[in-house]
């Protein structure tokens, strides 16, 4: 089985968010796709089947688990499929069949744009554990589907956190979503960082299915639907944005950085 990496929203390697992608003539059996995924190690792996007409199936793990939606490793498999491997080329666009929903990926030539769905969040009190886990008083938390939004004063706050990731491991969610807004001038309108240690993943580099929930939150708060943001992880990465109509639109670049084969694998 042939596999590629991909440094996803980011056009240099060694930054971005790294993913594996496995193109697939059917889906292995779940127990194999999780062992797959543990072995490449990243965040997530997707795996990828073919079908017709710029359709495909798609689904993701963890090193731990499958996950619902995963924006980086969708960019980092569209790229795959129009850069690396022939079945995509002839279509500017593409849609993927997911647990999530239909998923579609415009080739920008230079870039990728994502349509995603939109969740919409809601003020909540201050669930149990989280700011012992954080080490913060945040301005106000939402819970967004699955996740929380953790908002926080400023952008070198958002930098500056050092999370507990055995207490943030405790706390009821899939994951965690620190951010702040910019000032006026600033580069990014929003600053993010995100943690998942419950399906695996301590802090993720970046987060395309975190901001399906940031892009309706800041444009309730910004009074804007478009955004140029970046996630403050240690490898960093920008994402251009555009939230309309419940969906996001998630723009970003990619880069192959390895490609390689499994052997012995008993299917």
């Amino acid at each position: 089985m042939k596999f590629w990496t991909v440094d996803a929203f980011s056009h240099e390697i060694f930054h971005g968010n790294p993913a594996g992608v496995c193109i697939v003539e059917q889906f292995p059996e779940e127990d194999l796709m999780q062992k797959i995924a543990a072995e490449i190690n990243l965040s997530e792996t997707a795996f990828v089947i073919p079908k017709q007409h710029g359709h495909f199936d798609i689904r993701w793990f963890t090193p731990v688990t499958e996950v619902n939606l995963c924006g980086h490793a969708t960019l980092a498999a569209a790229h795959i499929l129009w850069n690396d491997h022939d079945i995509a080329k002839g279509f500017e666009k593409i849609y993927f069949d997911s647990h999530s929903g239909i998923l579609a990926a415009q080739n920008n030539k230079d870039s990728i744009t994502l349509d995603f769905p939109a969740y919409n969040a809601e003020l909540i009190s201050m669930p149990d554990g989280l700011s012992e886990a954080l080490g913060i008083s945040p301005i106000a938390v939402s819970k967004a589907h699955d996740d929380y939004i953790v908002e926080v004063h400023s952008i070198k706050a958002v930098k500056k956190l050092v999370p507990d990731i055995s207490k943030l491991k405790e706390v009821n969610c899939r994951g965690v979503i620190v951010t702040a807004c910019g000032n006026e001038g600033d580069e990014y309108d929003f600053v993010s960082r995100f943690f998942a240690p419950r399906v695996g993943v301590d802090e993720d580099p970046v987060t395309g299915s975190a901001h399906c929930k940031l892009a309706p939150y800041w444009a309730e708060r910004l009074g804007k639907n478009e955004f140029h943001a970046y996630q403050a992880s240690k490898r960093g990465g920008v994402l251009e944005i555009r939230y309309e109509h419940e969906r996001v639109f998630l723009t970003g670049k990619a880069i192959t950085a390895f490609a390689g084969k499994f052997l012995n694998i008993k299917k």
